[in-house]
């Protein structure tokens, strides 16, 4: 039977798919809570936004108020990772019901003496759950609203600001109702902000023709850290398959001494726990890892769930791959391209319960033997979704700090249902993003709608995968525009070098490959070399992590100029203690020179000290359009707001 109340509780924000998922916060961040509550006649309504961590036993409260009529607001803040619940109580709140009633009949001038009897019983039902002193005032305001010989005092008493507050603190819930509870997932900052670099730990070596080392990696970690990146991604690292090895830049046919493609994983050597022997032992991995985090850089391991004909699983779990009528499997496609040297995982196999376990078992034996606590996720969008909110779900239960990035370069919706499913980050079309229209239209759609509750982008000008046609043949004023907006428009950024510093470019014909991919080969790189892509690269990324404001995604604020190849935006803090202001070229050839408005409705200082953060040139501002001049020697700014 329908409980009673007269309560209607609707439009609950934020919450996705009418709550089925969670949405996503990180440690100090705040929930900012919206509901239409709606009750028959004219009625005082309260209500409170109740929420609690997974771990506590007692739901706080905070009141949520009304700005305009029916929609109610109230604000919580995360303060410890894992799940929060929330959820909105609404009640009729006969005590303050009763003294706005009663006052405006005492300024009509009204005999109230009935009413106050009313008003000391709301009194009396209070006495027990107040403090001395409000238990004090309450028993005064009975004694008056009872005694007709203190009349005029009552009459005080009973449009009082204090006793507004007490029956604002100490409710009477009649008739309340609830909306369903929604949950919120809390991260810590490194899910918000990240700056990754990419590059194959096999080609870290000094001599030529060498295989690279982990120990040979641990002399790359003072170039990492001093160029500002925090996280450092290997490809695969486990034993490459030796049936249908690939070649050079793909051939199906390898040579005796081609080295493959790290994504072939498995062979005699091991699988998915083993690491390739050239590369070293897992003692060495730990040692890297624990290197790398004195430096303040997090080894970021790829998740790649996929087999080369040889793997271990091959023989132990045939189950869990589909078998021709020939007796042959089908090799991994995604036309017109051709892995003839990966067989994907069946994952409708009868034995799926064993196969979910042992790739679950996988992940947990790189973050428990090894320390490991960021993956990148290879291809996530081709294989079940449920699967990965299941493994990332358990393994968040032993491990929350444990992060997940999702290469998933497919179609709009699926990348949102993985990242609701509880993927932490996500590469983005950002790739391929580079007319104005096309940027501002794209950030606008992932901060301003409602994927800024659960998809954090991650933005990256190239990958071992993709060298894009705006990077092939170009000059270096190319390379810094795509770094600049990668890592200011966005929080989480990366890059795969040293290809990308050194201005590797050439690609595949017709194709968005690069030539000679280090996919398929071990390249040699002199990694002592220093240019003006790898100096303002460290410059921007100091910047980001000395400037808050360029810490998180969704506070962007794009301004107007006029120029279509001049892109400008603001970001701020929370507080907005920290601001920044960001114009860009996009035109990488020419000079250009445009106004460029102030975003004077969110700053609230003029004239403002802009000081450029890269040149260390300042000037002031004080008017709303300001001219500015850009060339291709250096085709942005990058600045911070000051008043002083």
């Amino acid at each position: 039977m329908q409980r009673q109340t007269r309560l209607v509780i609707q439009n609950v924000k934020p919450q996705l798919d009418n709550g089925i998922y969670f949405i996503k916060r990180i440690v100090g961040q705040e929930v900012n809570v919206s509901a239409d509550i709606l009750a028959d006649g004219h009625d005082a309504l309260g209500c409170s936004l109740n929420f609690k961590h997974e771990t506590d036993k007692k739901w706080s409260e905070v009141r949520m108020n009304s700005h305009t009529y029916d929609e109610f607001f109230a604000t919580f803040k995360v303060e410890k990772q894992g799940f929060y619940n929330y959820q909105i109580e609404a009640w009729i709140d006969y005590a303050l019901n009763w003294q706005h009633g009663t006052t405006r009949k005492i300024q009509d001038h009204q005999i109230v003496k009935s009413e106050l009897l009313e008003g000391a019983l709301f009194c009396k039902a209070l006495l027990s759950k107040s403090s001395k002193t409000e238990k004090k005032f309450l028993e005064i305001a009975i004694e008056a609203f009872e005694d007709e010989k203190k009349y005029s005092f009552a009459l005080d008493l009973a449009q009082s600001s204090e006793l507004h507050q007490i029956f604002l603190k100490y409710p009477t819930k009649t008739l309340s109702n609830k909306s369903p509870e929604l949950q919120v997932y809390v991260d810590r900052k490194k899910a918000l902000f990240s700056t990754w670099y990419e590059f194959f730990p096999r080609s870290a070596s000094s001599v030529e023709g060498k295989h690279g080392t982990f120990k040979d990696c641990e002399k790359l970690l003072p170039r990492i850290a001093e160029m500002g990146f925090d996280t450092l991604y290997f490809p695969p690292i486990h034993p490459i398959g030796e049936i249908n090895r690939k070649g050079k830049n793909n051939a199906t046919i390898a040579q005796i001494e081609d080295v493959g493609s790290p994504w072939g994983i498995g062979s005699k050597y091991g699988g998915h726990k083993s690491i390739h022997p050239e590369l070293g032992t897992l003692k060495d991995l730990k040692n890297l890892v624990q290197k790398a985090q004195a430096l303040d850089i997090e080894v970021a391991l790829d998740f790649a769930l996929q087999a080369a004909p040889d793997h271990p699983y091959v023989k132990e779990h045939p189950q869990w791959f589909k078998w021709r009528p020939d007796g042959t499997v089908q090799y991994a496609e995604n036309p017109p391209k051709k892995y003839q040297d990966i067989q994907p995982i069946y994952f409708e196999s009868d034995d799926w319960k064993n196969l979910w376990q042992e790739l679950l078992d996988v992940a947990l034996y790189w973050v428990e033997e090894a320390g490991i606590k960021i993956f990148r996720v290879d291809n996530p969008h081709t294989k079940p979704f449920y699967f990965w909110g299941w493994l990332i779900g358990e393994i968040k239960k032993k491990h929350p700090d444990v992060l997940f990035l999702a290469e998933a370069f497919t179609r709009p919706k699926i990348m949102h249902e993985l990242a609701k499913q509880g993927f932490t980050q996500s590469y983005t079309y950002f790739t391929w993003r580079n007319s104005k229209h096309e940027l501002t239209a794209y950030v606008e759609e992932m901060t301003k709608t409602g994927q800024n509750e659960f998809f954090r982008p991650n933005f990256w000008p190239n990958t071992p995968d993709i060298l894009p046609f705006h990077l092939q043949s170009q000059n270096e004023a190319m390379y810094l525009i795509k770094y600049f907006l990668a890592a200011t428009l966005s929080s989480n950024t990366g890059i795969y070098g040293p290809v990308y510093e050194y201005m590797i470019h050439e690609g595949l014909p017709g194709k968005e490959e690069y030539l000679n991919s280090e996919k398929y080969e071990i390249r040699l790189w002199d990694w002592q070399l220093r240019n003006k892509i790898t100096a303002l690269i460290t410059k921007i990324n100091l910047i980001r992590r000395d400037n808050t404001s360029l810490q998180q995604t969704n506070n962007v604020v794009f301004c107007p100029s006029d120029q279509e190849s001049i892109i400008s935006y603001y970001k701020f803090s929370d507080d907005k203690h920290n601001q920044t202001l960001m114009v860009c070229n996009l035109e990488p050839s020419y000079n250009k020179q445009a106004l460029v408005r102030l975003p004077v409705e969110h700053i609230g200082h003029q004239p403002v000290r802009v000081l450029d953060l890269i040149t260390g040139n300042s000037y002031w501002w004080d008017k709303e359009w300001n001219f500015i001049e850009l060339h291709p020697t250096l085709p942005f700014h990058l600045f911070k707001l000051e008043w002083h």
